[in-house]
């Protein structure tokens, strides 16, 4: 089993920046491919940003060049860079994890809060 846990969400003005990280323990040696989704109230979850085991990443069309995954193996650990963030960027943002290449969806952390206001 794998337990994600994210941070750094918070309120923002548009326009700013945020940082999110996700901390991976447990099983983390069966990890592949990690990424970050996001949901907003009433609209479906969608995927934000992925990113696999050897650095190959995709961004959705929404966020590329404002939005940036990367991940330290070492520390266990994923990052989203948010800049250039704007209102519609608001969400929750659940960072997952997968066993194989491609989109992760085995495990699931409980989400971090970011609010941009205009």
């Amino acid at each position: 089993q794998v337990q994600l846990v994210e941070s750094g969400g918070g309120l923002v003005q548009a326009g700013g920046s945020l940082r999110l990280s996700c901390a991976a323990s447990g099983s983390i040696f069966s990890i592949n491919a990690m990424g970050w989704y996001r949901q907003a109230p009433g609209k479906e979850r969608e995927l934000v940003a992925r990113i696999s085991r050897g650095g190959r990443t995709y961004y959705a069309d929404s966020v590329k060049g404002r939005f940036t995954i990367s991940r330290d193996n070492a520390k266990n650990t994923l990052y989203l860079q948010m800049n250039s963030l704007k209102p519609e960027d608001t969400a929750m943002y659940y960072c997952a994890a997968g066993d194989v290449p491609g989109t992760p969806s085995d495990y699931w952390g409980q989400g971090t809060q970011v609010t941009v206001s205009s």
